[in-house]
């Protein structure tokens, strides 16, 4: 650093109000004699050499952001930056922005947190509480304290990595193994280590650290899945069967409609030949400039992956890169895919959520009738997150790499589970956290080629840091086990940003047809490099030379085992051709992604990796014994029978309802969705949110495959996991049974219904082996019957936590636990079924019970509430009836005899029509005693089934189909719809139950409305229970100025003229192709243009007519949303006199849409008429908001709202930064505000939710005085369809009335 200079910068303040009192509050409980907290960033700057003054000011601009700051004279202050040797995602962002603003010499920017303290007094902390203060103000994991006056280099000192190790086998033998074995967390099993004994005495020399920990990771339990290809002997007799044989079964019985099973990163199944919209390159357009719809077939991605230990250490970076690392396992599928639709669900200990302590969390054994633990708890180590934080830090991790990367994740599920059952203590300390989702991927691109010598070995991406080192292994340890810095080094940070760069390289590539320059394609995960590159090499048959030289890293001094063994995120193993690197390379420096060539296929079967300048090779060892076969795992175990007691209770009917919806597993999930993206891409049809009121009960999600058809895929989800403790068998046939009860409600055909199997088990635990190979028995054997099959899937077989109390032992078991996700393809999307109750028509419900009557209460809801767990669970007794009731579900939907759907599940009948209340706003009536001979059973047994609302007038015939199939076990008529806005129960005539739907809804809301306080703005958090709650809301509704049905563009769109339309982007930004697909509809000829072009000058705005600005997150908002996009225009002359000029000509509209708004705001000085025009800052809950809300156009002159004055629609709003904030404040009596936040009543609100983020005066759009320039938060691209609104008036057609505007625009041109 000797060429270097350091700067250290005052930044702006670092926390709002509401999150300052939180946390002075839990400091004073450390030291009451705090009085203030003061909290600000800290720009760190690193230069190479000077910058000059007007650098200087330069740089000043851009890094001014928030609000500012207050300095104080305090001598208690604490510094935190990120973990010294490592760089923040943030700094990659910052840095790139600097870059991109032409100050060069700045070699990075990084940030860190100032806290001041004021004492009472003279008080002073004790180092004692300087120690507990500074633990509560920072992540360990992931932050370092240092002191307030830090010398900035040393935030750029390099961490110095040790040097490359040789482990003298060839002297000391298996000790020398045993002992790297544990110091460098290997996780090697005793045939293992035996296995490389004999490997490396053949090959006489000694293995390196390198290739030590390359075996490991490729040979981990995560990464081989050795238990599943394991041979079993259970009691004694040897099972014919492995695991994986089993699973593969179902594919082998049921194989119709799958393209790819278990031969790639995703399943592949067969989609509609459908019009995709998307840029095309080709020989003579070579970035493919312009989108073009042709119609091809298009099959779907499949995967569900698990992330569970870095969950457990640290959540939010835990859940963040599970999310990420699941999108690039269905991106790099085949040569190439697109991810499109994400799912997400938790499984943790219970919550003891503070003041909101629930009856069940405590260590009282379930199975007896004593209390005897009834006043304790068990306890956790504190090394591992609490269920509390990982549900408050996990799903926004999760959340935040879908949202900025780009993916609606519109599906999931959360269970809370924890008991004593004997002397057994059951319970998820070791979380689940599960990511999956859906793409899509062109027919011609599933299949990865042959890889002859010579072809290119690339890595793509981000660069090598010290992120996850050792995470397969370590994720294949019980937790607690494991070396404590070692758990640190398992620590992962997250970029979607540079995972979106990379997908736009990839999806660049695979639109070449078989022109893709992608022979094959890898993610990077578990292991790194040292496992994507020999996997990809191993697709040749030979081997490969690669160079630790050519790895790009990040973080210098790194070693040579941490170049090629880190974990580092956002990044693609890649096979090219030579002859195609020219082609690849103009597609990354478009889009501003790095790659580096390390090597090339060998002739050979030798892995070769050379070391860095003056280091040894680092690898040189045979492909046969990294990737060969070490001997095969022997399970030898025996079973446990559980010593269980009957289920019993004299729990009243009102208390069992109440305590059941505060469950967090049956309770509102809403502190869940609304964090994530459910509308990117536009091809959503069905999230989470179901009906006016949005409320999220939705069985199934839904999407389209294209923008001109209603085709689409479905995906649903099953769990039963606390029934294993019963009978694991079982719980597999239910998890698979709940997955098709939910996925029925979308327009599917059973028969193409695939599965993926997530399968979660404490292994090594008594008997834990034996209900593990049970349940993967039935879940086969189950399927097999279905006619459906698994063809994907994972294993986690590690999820028992160990730990010391004291002197104390302590262990917490994982129930074997599979998690089943469904997918299917759609018919139509139109069809899919909600449980949104009709009260347009006399009806009757009718519920629909496959556990025929039987009530089996074992592990049910009620069954922990009360503390009984019981000793029968509730099965699949024949699974051909269910195969009925899925398709006769069906049959009727398309006759038009169901008017509202959903399955039983968690909490079972009394909480399904529960909810069906909660999303219809209206009354239920149930008769009990149609449900079985005990009404308490009858309403709370979790066995299959389902309530639906069918027509009155036509119940004879739905009841004839019934007996034509031979239900009439399982169908009876069980209630109705009453005008009480209440849920009534009777039994036998009497009535035995009547609560008021709010009173129900404030009870369900108590656990989302618990963790939204203690996480984000409290007053919103209670705005929202209490508007959940407010028995005379009005929910969401159209009304329109207009006709509109009336095609106003048609004419125009006859001509055949298209206006040539900008779609532009930076990097950052993933809402284009909705964009593109809503002015191609209107008669545009859409064109993609990225920064880089006009930058280039490949294009200028001189070419079109009209510029629409895309939304997303340029550059990650890490410097205010929207402003390093629009800093990167302002202080670049070219661009600043392009985009003047072009909204300067008279023939010329634009349109910014949410980053595109904010980004626009900020070129207000640009723009003719936006003299007035407001910033868009961080949303008044301080978080992001995905909702579907409720819009008033106002009276503006606007050219895109003309005709649409007054007219109320909802549309789909996704922001974290779109509260209004006005330069001026007569500039909110000045600008021509264009569109508000309204309520029910049509009257703007600044009411949370219906306002997501606080804009005084609802205000969302503003115009300028011509109204050829308009910005807005929400996102009419995403609403333009009818069926990309989650709810929508029944008769509303093809296009939804914000397609108007886009009409507008053509009508326009002229």
């Amino acid at each position: 650093m000797s060429n270097t200079t350091q700067l250290r910068l005052d930044a702006s303040r670092a926390l709002s109000d509401f999150r300052t009192e939180r946390l002075l509050k839990k400091i004073q409980k450390i030291c009451p004699e705090v009085v203030t907290l003061n909290s600000r960033y800290i720009h760190f700057v690193n230069v190479d050499g000077a910058l000059s003054s007007e650098e200087f000011h330069t740089l000043e601009s851009i890094l001014d952001y928030g609000e500012e700051a207050i300095v104080t004279a305090s001598t208690e202050r604490f510094m935190f930056i990120p973990r010294l040797g490592t760089i923040s995602p943030w700094a990659s962002k910052a840095t790139d922005i600097v870059h991109n603003c032409g100050l060069k010499k700045v070699l990075r920017v990084e940030r860190g947190t100032c806290y001041e303290l004021i004492l009472k007094g003279n008080a002073v902390l004790k180092p004692e509480e300087r120690e507990a203060i500074a633990a509560v103000l920072h992540d360990r994991m992931t932050e370092s304290v240092v002191s307030p006056d830090v010398n900035p280099a040393i935030v750029f000192a390099d961490a110095k990595g040790k040097d490359m190790q040789s482990i003298d086998i060839v002297g000391q033998g298996r000790e020398a193994l045993e002992k790297a074995n544990v110091e460098l967390g290997l996780a090697l099993n005793e045939d293992e280590i035996q296995y490389l004994i004999d490997a490396f005495t053949k090959l006489n020399r000694n293995p390196t650290d390198v290739e030590l920990m390359m075996f490991a990771q490729a040979n981990s339990e995560h990464c081989r899945h050795k238990i599943f290809n394991a041979k079993f002997t259970i009691d004694g007799v040897d099972q014919e069967k492995t695991l994986f044989g089993m699973i593969r079964e179902t594919h082998k019985a049921a194989p119709r409609g799958t393209i790819i099973a278990y031969a790639d990163n995703a399943a592949v199944f067969e989609g509609p030949e459908v019009e995709r919209l998307y840029p095309r390159p080709s020989a003579e357009d070579r970035f493919g400039s312009h989108y073009e719809e042709i119609k091809e077939p298009t099959h779907t991605v499949f995967k569900v992956e698990t992330h569970n230990h870095p969950t457990a250490i640290s959540p939010f970076p835990g859940a963040s890169t599970g999310s990420g690392g699941e999108i690039r396992d269905e991106g790099a599928t085949g040569r190439g895919a697109r991810p499109k639709a994400g799912l997400c669900g938790f499984t943790v200990s219970a919550l003891h959520l503070p003041g909101k302590i629930q009856e069940w969390e405590n260590d009282k054994n379930t199975a007896a009738d004593c209390d005897c633990g009834k006043d304790k708890v068990y306890g956790a180590p504190s090394r591992i997150a609490t269920p509390l934080s990982i549900m408050t830090e996990g799903p926004i991790g999760a959340a935040s790499f879908n949202n900025e990367f780009g993916r609606a994740n519109i599906l999931g599920y959360f269970r809370a589970f924890e008991a004593r059952v004997g002397e057994t203590r059951y319970g998820y300390h070791k979380p689940i956290m599960l990511a999956g989702g859906i793409g899509n991927i062109r027919d011609d691109q599933t299949k990865k080629l042959e890889l002859p010598a010579g072809t290119l070995l690339i890595v793509l991406g981000g660069p090598g840091m010290r992120i996850g080192l050792g995470g397969g292994a370590a994720s294949s340890m019980t937790s607690g086990s494991n070396a404590e810095a070692l758990d640190f080094d398992s620590v992962q940070r997250g970029n979607p940003e540079m995972e979106r760069r990379a997908q736009e390289v990839i999806d660049r590539c695979w639109s070449c047809g078989k022109d893709n320059p992608i022979l094959a394609i890898h993610d990077i995960g578990a292991g790194g490099l040292s496992n994507a590159m020999p996997e990809l090499a191993d697709l040749s048959g030979h081997g490969a030379r690669l160079s630790l030289d050519k790895v790009p890293v990040e973080e210098k001094g790194m070693s040579p085992l941490e170049v090629w063994c880190n974990e580092s995120q956002e990044r693609y193993a890649l096979a090219i051709a030579p002859e195609s690197l020219e082609k690849f390379d103009d597609f990354c420096r478009r889009e501003r992604c790095p790659y580096a060539v390390l090597g090339s296929i060998s002739e050979d079967g030798e892995l070769i990796v050379e070391g860095r300048k003056g280091e040894d090779r680092a690898v040189q060892m045979p492909m046969e014994v990294l990737l060969g076969k070490p001997p095969r795992m022997h399970r030898n175990v025996t079973s446990v029978k559980a010593d269980l007691a009957g289920f019993k209770t004299d729990i009243s009917l009102k208390d069992a309802l109440y305590r059941v919806l505060k469950h967090p597993t049956v309770a509102n999930k809403s502190f869940l969705i609304s964090i994530g993206d459910r509308s990117v891409g536009g091809l959503v049809s069905r999230d989470q949110m179901v009906g006016p009121w949005q409320v999220p009960v939705a069985d199934c999600a839904v999407t389209c495959v294209s923008f001109t058809s209603e085709a689409g895929e479905a995906m649903a989800m099953g769990e039963r996991t606390p029934v294993a403790v019963i009978d694991a068998a079982a719980a597999s046939r239910m998890a698979v049974g709940e997955a098709l009860t939910n996925i029925a409600a979308a327009d599917i055909d059973l028969s193409l219904v695939k599965l993926s199997a997530n399968w979660m088990a404490a292994c090594g635990a008594a008997g834990e082996d034996a209900k593990l190979f049970s349940a993967v028995e039935a879940a086969s054997g189950i399927c097999q019957k279905l006619g459906i099959s698994i063809p994907v899937g994972k294993d986690s077989c590690s999820m028992r936590t160990a730990w010391k109390d004291g002197q104390e032992s302590k262990c917490v078991t994982s129930p074997v636990s599979l998690i089943v996700s469904a997918a299917a393809p759609v018919g139509n999307v139109r069809l899919t079924l909600t449980p949104e109750l009709r009260k347009d028509t006399k009806s009757v419900l009718l519920a629909a019970d496959l556990g025929f009557g039987k009530n089996r209460m074992g592990a049910s809801i009620l069954a922990q509430c009360v503390q009984s767990f019981g000793d029968t669970a509730p099965d699949v007794d024949c699974p051909e009836t269910l195969a009925k009731f899925v398709r006769m579900i069906r049959k009727l939907t398309l006759a038009g005899c169901v008017l509202s759907y959903h399955d039983r599940s968690d909490g079972g009948f009394a909480t399904t029509a529960a909810e069906m209340m909660f999303a219809s706003h209206c009354g239920v009536t149930l008769h009990a005693d149609k449900l079985g001979t005990n009404a308490l059973e009858g309403l709370f047994a979790e066995e299959l089934g389902a309530l639906i609302q069918v027509p009155a007038d036509r119940i004879d015939e739905v009841m004839a189909e019934v007996r034509a199939e031979g239900l009439e076990a399982v169908f009876k008529t069980v209630g109705e719809l009453n005008d009480e806005d209440a849920l009534v129960v009777y039994e036998n005539g009497q009535e035995i139950l009547r609560e008021a739907r709010t009173d129900l809804t404030r009870a369900w809301c108590e656990v989302s409305n618990a963790i939204a306080r203690n996480r984000d703005n409290p007053v919103c958090a209670d705005s929202e229970t209490d508007w959940m709650c407010d028995k005379d809301v009005k929910g969401l509704f159209v009304k329109t100025s207009f006709d509109n049905n009336e095609r106003i563009a048609a004419p125009y769109i006859a001509t055949g003229v298209r206006p040539k339309l900008a779609v532009l982007r930076e990097q950052g930004v993933n809402s284009q192709t909705e964009m593109a697909a809503a002015f191609t509809r209107a008669g545009f000829e859409a064109y993609d243009v990225h920064m880089t072009d006009l930058l280039t000058g490949r294009i200028t705005l001189e070419d079109f007519v009209g510029l629409a600005v895309c939304g997303g997150f340029s550059y990650g908002d890490v410097l205010g949303a929207g402003g390093g996009w629009a800093k990167t225009i302002l202080h670049n002359a070219m661009l600043s006199d392009m985009f003047s000029a072009f909204f300067n000509r008279t023939d010329t509209f634009a349109l910014g849409i949410c980053n595109g708004c904010q980004m626009m705001s900020r070129l207000k000085g640009l723009i003719p008429g936006a003299e007035a025009w407001p910033q868009f800052v961080r949303n008044r809950s301080e978080q992001f908001e995905a909702r579907c809300v409720e819009l008033r156009i106002e009276d503006s002159p606007s050219i895109l709202f003309r005709g649409m004055a007054g007219s109320c629609m909802p549309i789909v709003n996704s922001h974290g930064e779109g509260r209004v904030q006005w330069d001026r404040p007569e500039d909110a009596q000045a600008a021509h505000i264009a569109a508000r936040y309204v309520d029910g009543n049509g009257q703007p609100t600044e009411r949370y939710p219906l306002n997501p983020n606080g804009s005084v005066g609802g205000v969302t759009s503003v115009t300028t005085t011509d109204g050829r320039f308009t910005i807005m938060m929400p996102h009419p691209e995403r609403s333009h369809r009818t069926v990309q609104l989650s709810w929508h008036p029944r008769e509303m057609g093809a296009f939804s009335p914000w397609m108007r505007m886009f009409e507008n625009a053509r009508v326009w041109v002229g």
